[in-house]
């Protein structure tokens, strides 16, 4: 399995951005997912997550009511609309899968995921 974030870029504060995280494999659409990111300097931390049916979520205090992770099964990718985007916003965004099939609920830390994509930058300045 791989993946392939796209979607970031430079925008300015309080504006919208939609990461997008394509997964290869029959199975990617079984797989429990997270978005995390990491700042310059900063370890990398979980953003969102969403269970294996999508009908979980779970989303860090930061971006809460902010941010929105999705899935589309039948495209085998992942979303990540960002609203409200602010200058602290600014990392890498990379998406992650994990890929025990039998995993349930939704998973914010690191070592619970095993595939990891590229990245894809946000920067979010005036």
């Amino acid at each position: 399995v791989q993946l392939v974030e796209s979607g970031g870029g430079l925008v300015q504060p309080g504006g919208s951005l939609r990461l997008s995280c394509a997964a290869s494999g029959r199975t990617a659409s079984s797989y429990a997912m997270g978005w995390f990111r990491q700042a310059l300097g900063k370890e990398r931390e979980i953003v969102a997550a969403i269970s294996r049916g999508g009908t979980m979520t779970y989303y860090a205090d930061p971006v809460k009511g902010r941010f929105t992770i999705s899935r589309d099964n039948s495209k085998n990718t992942v979303y990540l609309q960002m609203n409200g985007l602010k200058p602290e916003d600014t990392a890498a965004y990379y998406c992650a899968a994990k890929t025990n099939p039998f995993s349930s609920g939704t998973y914010s830390r690191l070592y619970e995921y095993d595939i990891w994509g590229q990245g894809t930058q946000v920067t979010v300045s005036s």
